[in-house]
């Protein structure tokens, strides 16, 4: 572990790779699960709609109240490698294991224990996510006090994140089409997880050069430091609109399988769908940084917001509309994602690092403990939001994916995926609009020595 000299000093490009690397490990988990586990419950185990939704959502929430638990003990934890790398690893090795058993349920005549084992591995997928993710977050805050090198870190970071979206979600259905039923998503869990393996070694590694300096955990208990938390208007402003925003992008993520095999009948669209949606974030990243650079990262999550909504929106002609025309929107779609996950991943440090300035103690990990609870719960949410709109529109849940399905859930599907999502980023722009934190306030006087040693 290097001190930084100038916490304001432009960041080593090694650190910068190093610590974007980490995505790779939240990009698969973040990823797969969204995209396959609906599918592999309902069509593959046979799973019955709304209780597949619970399965896909139960996990999730239980790291609502554990992801703030894991920024408390990264914020306390002292260790030679620093306070958040030893998480990493721990966190992120158990997160692979566990996840190659998620997919690997054996044949046991019973769907209602199948349907537990599925629970009972995403419990503990869950589990080891929150002490790798909420560490992993947290370090930015700490790397660099300045605004700008913020900006620049999260531009690597989500690169590497659209990058690892791209290849888990292309090639994950792939491998699984390859080898076909539960075969196949037991391989294809295996190979998701040695990527998780790569982003875990790699970020831990990445960053053991990397400036951070000591935390000072603020003092209390953790019921104090949430309340302290929640009256951080701004963090509170961001926060509720990433969230809302997560939710839109789970309903999308976990549409994108129904929506090329039942509405497009195109049982390999999902792939070419996956990297419509994902692929202009890996060519448009360093614009949207760019943009934001130039009008500020508030504008730019707004302008990012309504194209992602615009791009949504136009998807509700998937039903009648030609191929080319399906994929045009979710590429749009792919451009306002890229953008919506750049400013409010730059934004995030900046309000910890404000709230730090102003009373002389860091949070950082209640602060992105709390954050990630938020996405975690987003994310679950939108599958179970899915699932509920399929069950409404009378889905036929099996265990070899070949059911016909009504019009009412052919409607349903392509309703989920497009006005749904639009409506709710459009809804998030109410908390957006609200949001006031400027580079200078975020840059304005220089820290009490507290803070300093805490974001140094």
């Amino acid at each position: 572990m290097v001190p930084a000299a100038d916490p304001s000093a432009p960041l080593p490009r090694s650190v910068r790779l190093g610590y974007g690397s980490g995505s790779v490990a939240t990009g698969a988990f973040g990823t797969v699960p969204g995209l396959m586990l609906l599918p592999y419950l309902t069509d593959t185990l046979g799973i019955a709609a709304l209780a597949a939704g619970f399965i896909v959502f139960a996990p999730k929430a239980w790291d609502v109240v554990l992801n703030p638990i894991a920024g408390r003990i990264s914020d306390r934890t002292v260790d030679p490698r620093g306070p958040r790398r030893p998480w990493l690893l721990r966190g992120g090795l158990a997160l692979a294991v566990a996840f190659a058993l998620l997919f690997a349920a054996p044949a046991m005549g019973s769907k209602a224990v199948e349907a537990a084992w599925v629970l009972v591995c995403f419990v503990a997928c869950a589990t080891a996510y929150a002490f790798f993710q909420v560490p992993y977050v947290s370090m930015p805050a700490e790397l660099t006090s300045s605004y700008d090198e913020r900006t620049r870190l999260m531009t690597w970071r989500v690169a590497i994140l659209a990058f690892t979206i791209m290849l888990a979600g292309a090639t994950a259905p792939l491998i699984r089409d390859a080898i076909g039923g539960r075969a196949g998503y037991r391989i294809m869990g295996v190979a998701m997880a040695v990527v998780i393996v790569v982003g875990v070694v790699g970020a831990y590694v990445g960053t053991r050069r990397a400036p951070i300096g000591a935390v000072q955990p603020g003092a209390g208990t953790l019921r104090d430091q949430l309340r302290i938390v929640a009256g951080a208007r701004d963090f509170r402003l961001l926060l509720t609109t990433f969230v809302v925003q997560a939710l839109a992008t789970g309903c999308m993520l976990a549409g994108v399988d129904y929506l090329a095999s039942d509405v497009l009948g195109r049982k390999g669209a999902s792939t070419i769908l996956f990297v419509c949606f994902v692929g202009p974030a890996l060519l448009l990243t360093p614009a949207w940084s760019a943009i934001g650079a130039r009008i500020g990262k508030k504008q730019g999550y707004l302008v990012a917001s309504l194209v992602l909504a615009a791009g949504a929106l136009l998807a509700v002609v998937a039903r009648s509309a030609p191929f080319g025309l399906v994929v045009a929107a979710v590429a749009l779609v792919g451009v306002g994602y890229a953008g919506a996950q750049v400013f409010p991943l730059a934004m995030l440090p900046d309000a910890a690092a404000v709230a730090a300035r102003r009373t002389g103690s860091s949070r950082v990990g209640v602060y992105t403990g709390v954050w990630t609870a938020g996405e975690t719960l987003g994310l679950a949410l939108g599958p179970g939001l899915f699932a509920l709109v399929l069950a409404l529109g009378g889905y036929r849940s099996s265990t070899d994916g070949g059911t016909a399905q009504p019009d009412s859930a052919l409607n349903a599907i392509t309703l989920g995926f497009s006005v749904l999502p639009a409506l709710l980023v459009a809804i998030s722009l109410i908390w957006l609009v609200r949001y006031s934190l400027g580079s200078d306030e975020v840059d304005a006087d220089p820290e009490p020595d507290s803070a300093r040693g805490a974001l140094a």
